[in-house]
């Protein structure tokens, strides 16, 4: 008797059905990834992902990238607000920068860029200066809870990029800022 080899159409057949088969999760595997509650460093989206190729429950993907200017707004804060014609630091505003600090100390190597901003009252030349001290008194802050001065630059823009366009106080009170940026 003789044996006849399988026909490479067959073989295709064969490998491809494997594939499909290897390819496909099991039904109880994604109810299990699907029924768990979202972690704190986890958007409620990443749920979307769970079960299309994704099998290790112990990698969690994070809403961004580690040291970003997104972690930093998530974890501490961008902004820190201050009064008519001040620069000096609130209490909240002094607990955004120790914020901000742990992020930088938890990155070595991120640099950050500190902006001075005011709302559109007064003078150009004024609101430069004005928000040079803003952003100095961050930076100020950031050093005294042990930052490297050299990762911190600062900037002014005065009342060149509001927040907020209007003339009036809730406005106003947005424009008064300083706003921590990643290098």
């Amino acid at each position: 008797m003789t044996r006849t080899a399988p026909s490479p159409k067959l073989f295709m057949i064969a490998a491809a059905a494997l594939l499909i088969a290897a390819c496909e999760s099991d039904s109880g595997d994604s109810d299990l990834y699907q029924s768990e509650a979202p972690s704190t460093t986890q958007d409620t989206s990443n749920q979307q992902n769970v079960g299309a190729g994704t099998r290790n429950n112990n990698v969690r993907e994070l809403p961004y990238e580690p040291g970003s200017g997104e972690e930093l707004e998530a974890v501490a804060g961008s902004r820190v607000y201050f009064g008519f014609d001040r620069y000096d630091l609130t209490a909240r505003a002094q607990q955004t920068l120790r914020d901000q600090a742990a992020f930088m100390r938890k990155y070595p190597r991120v640099s950050v860029l500190v902006e001075g901003h005011a709302d559109e009252r007064g003078t150009r030349e004024y609101n430069l200066a004005l928000g040079a001290r803003r952003a100095n008194a961050a930076k100020r802050f950031l050093v005294s809870l042990g930052i490297d001065p050299n990762r911190i630059r600062t900037i002014s823009y005065g009342k060149e990029r509001p927040e907020a366009i209007g003339s009036n106080e809730r406005s106003w009170a947005q424009n008064r800022r300083g706003v921590t940026v990643v290098q």
